[in-house]
């Protein structure tokens, strides 16, 4: 009978959790959800999603919360279970609110103060013991694969069948999404007489109908012209010279003969 009395939690610990169980799902923490165990409520599990704008966005962050028989005049345990790239998984977080600081533990603090505490801690990037330093890129690649992890933990799908819902919707999107085929790419070349497009092989608007205004040749052919417009200049400068030869030619020829007579 003595033994069965000791696992239960003190009364004083069951009624400070019961009410902040209330406050909670009353006036839930932004981007946590929280749950104790229905066989014991000294260890409530809790889920992260991250926060926009973060590397953690998109993900879903499951831990846990040990409270010792003393709480509220104790602090408890804090613990990461889905890797993050922010903290040790299954490894005691040291930060103010946890047992590692008895000395700066406020009775008054709820389980809602607990883990807004852990959030702001997690979007930070303070080191700590039970912290780890990641790139943006690797947090980002565990927020991905943070949604397969989930589903395979039975006290996650067990406490939180609501954030199991949002999961697997998110993954059918995604396999709908990657399973959409990939609209090919224009061709650069369009052939000459293709009355849907205009020039440079882009389409044209207003039912098919080339683009109004003046038609604006292709490169390679503003070449030809301007290659064309040269040689021409050059032929009519020749045939002004060889005119003017010819005709000085002629002057001295009638000057010649009549010097003769």
């Amino acid at each position: 009978m003595n033994s069965t009395v000791n696992k239960r939690a003190p009364t004083t610990a069951t009624q400070r959790l019961k009410q902040d169980y209330l406050r909670i799902k009353k006036d839930p923490v932004p981007y946590i959800c929280a749950e104790p165990l229905p066989s014991n409520i000294l260890e409530w599990h809790y889920v992260v999603r991250g926060p926009e704008k973060t590397p953690y966005e998109g993900g879903y962050y499951h831990g846990k919360l040990i409270f010792p028989r003393e709480f509220p005049f104790k602090p408890p345990s804090i613990y990461m279970i889905t890797p993050n790239g922010r903290f040790k998984c299954n490894t005691r977080l040291c930060l103010s609110i946890t047992d590692f600081h008895p000395d700066t533990w406020n009775p008054a603090w709820s389980v809602s103060t607990i883990l807004t505490g852990l959030l702001s801690f997690m979007v930070e990037k303070g080191p700590t013991l039970g912290s780890i330093e990641t790139s943006d890129y690797t947090k980002r690649q565990l927020s991905a694969q943070s949604l397969t992890f989930n589903l395979k933990d039975k006290v996650f799908c067990e406490l939180f069948p609501d954030a199991v819902d949002e999961i697997k919707q998110k993954q059918k999107a995604q396999e709908e999404l990657s399973s959409r085929p990939q609209p090919l790419p224009l061709p650069d070349v369009v052939p000459d007489g293709d009355p849907h497009h205009g020039n440079y092989g882009i389409p044209a608007l207003n039912g098919g109908h080339a683009p109004l205004g003046p038609a604006i040749p292709a490169p390679g052919i503003q070449q030809a012209n301007r290659n064309h417009g040269l040689l021409g200049g050059a032929l009519a400068n020749l045939f002004v010279i060889v005119g003017f030869a010819a005709f000085a030619y002629t002057v001295k020829y009638v000057l010649r003969s009549i010097a003769q007579e």
